[in-house]
């Protein structure tokens, strides 16, 4: 067993949408090489920072994150891993960019009830309640109708005085 730590850029940017580890972030990897009888068992914990947006306001964040990461790489010839000993050596970029990338968050959030945005205006909301819109003239029309439906009790509701119907 042999166990290393190491301090290392990431050498490309990894994740895509509103979260990733930019190109040249530190990445902190503790790890532990066991030999066995299959072949290397890798075990890692990684520590970086991510970069984010906010998927409600579009506010830039950086939060940490650390991952653990854990993978047999079987010698040459062993076909029942996905991970290859190959010259003796253990390529861990690829397992540790996969563990990474999927602890990501799909939809970041800059607090757990981050208000987002305006509708209307499309400036960032303060945790003031939203004003109700108006309702688009196309829709004038539905809710004419809806408003000759019956209520609970049964009883039609008249239509205003413009929505009647001339014979």
């Amino acid at each position: 067993m042999r166990e290393f730590e190491l301090t290392v850029p990431a050498p490309e940017k990894w994740g895509e949408g509103l979260a990733w580890v930019d190109k040249g972030s530190d990445v902190e990897v503790d790890v532990r090489l066991e030999s066995v009888h299959e072949g290397i068992l890798v075990t890692a914990e990684t520590v970086t920072t991510y970069e984010a947006q906010c998927s409600r306001c579009l506010v830039d964040l950086t939060h940490p994150l650390e991952v653990e990461f854990q993978e047999l790489f079987g010698y040459s010839g062993d076909e029942a891993t996905d991970f290859q000993v190959q010259d003796d050596h253990v390529d861990l970029e690829t397992g540790i960019r996969d563990a990474i990338v999927l602890s990501l968050p799909f939809q970041p959030v800059c607090q757990p009830d981050c208000p987002g945005l305006d509708p209307s205006t499309g400036e960032r909301l303060t945790g003031a309640a939203v004003q109700e819109t108006q309702i688009d003239p196309r829709w004038t029309a539905l809710a004419a109708l809806s408003a000759q439906t019956p209520d609970h009790d049964g009883e039609a509701i008249r239509p205003a005085a413009d929505d009647t119907e001339k014979s």
